[in-house]
């Protein structure tokens, strides 16, 4: 949405240009350069924006209510990385995911691209990321971040992370947003999958919601194809499980569970490429 509204003020202001300049037929090339130029300047724009609004984010945790400002930021922060880095996300298994209810979301993680790619596909469900603190540091990222109720773990340290997954199962129960967190903890630097952590899915039986499996695969091309050729993300949305099955199982079936059917649902993915 936010690329088409690029697009249409920009062609405007190059028609605009174009009248007012009286081109002679000969210098139609003007108006494709004033178009870009134009396309440039608003995609800018909306960075300073947020560069602006991040200035006056209140960074402490827990909220008590999502920053809508930050959160239209990440939403559309992740459509223009998608555009500028040339990936094209593509999303099956959509009609599984709640429509009047908060979930968590687990997925596996490959690259700094996986959330980007949710924040674009995924911007309606109105998703939350618990993350590295480090992550949340980042200059204007991390700020905005904040705002949109994005939560640090610190898994180095048991009595914090715990923290943040008791702050994150109360966002869902205040029904601020949907979470996902990444249960391997880090990036693989590898197409294999690393352990899970089972606490991760402590999150949605104390909030008693549902928990949704995705896989993720593409991501790590990105950085390999950037200013070459367009990457293809995949995100598959593998299965919901009903907030009633998740408080009847152990949080080590959940995690065997989701790391099984991501593993298998990557490898069929990834077989086809």
């Amino acid at each position: 949405m936010l690329m088409r509204i690029i697009a249409i003020l920009s062609f405007l202001g190059a028609v605009a240009y174009g009248l007012l300049a009286k081109l002679a037929p000969a210098e139609l090339w003007k108006c494709a350069l004033a178009f870009a130029l134009a396309f440039l300047a608003l995609s800018a724009l909306f960075v300073l924006c947020a560069a602006v609004v991040s200035l006056f984010v209140d960074t402490s945790w827990p909220r008590k209510k999502q920053n809508p400002l930050c959160r239209a930021f990440v939403r559309y922060g992740g459509e223009l990385c998608c555009f500028y880095c040339n990936v094209r996300v593509h999303v099956s298994g959509l009609e599984k995911l709640p429509k009047d209810e908060r979930f968590l979301l687990v997925a596996n993680h490959r690259s700094l691209f996986d959330p980007l790619s949710i924040f674009h596909a995924l911007g309606a469900y109105n998703i939350a990321f618990i993350s590295k603190p480090s992550n949340l540091r980042i200059p204007v990222l991390g700020r905005i971040a904040l705002g949109d109720c994005f939560l640090p773990i610190d898994r180095e340290n048991d009595r914090e992370a715990l923290k943040s997954i008791l702050c994150a199962a109360d966002y869902l129960k205040r029904d601020l947003c949907s979470i996902c967190i990444y249960p391997e903890g880090t990036r693989s630097k590898t197409r294999q999958m690393l352990p899970f952590h089972h606490g991760s899915f402590k999150i949605a039986q104390r909030a008693r919601v549902p928990l949704v499996i995705a896989a993720v695969s593409g991501t790590d091309m990105v950085k390999k194809n950037i200013l070459r050729r367009r990457t293809d993300v995949y995100i598959d949305i593998l299965e919901l499980i009903p907030a009633e099955e998740v408080h009847a199982q152990t949080t080590t079936e959940l995690s065997d569970h989701a790391y099984a059917a991501i593993a298998e649902a990557l490898e069929k993915r990834e077989g086809k490429a």
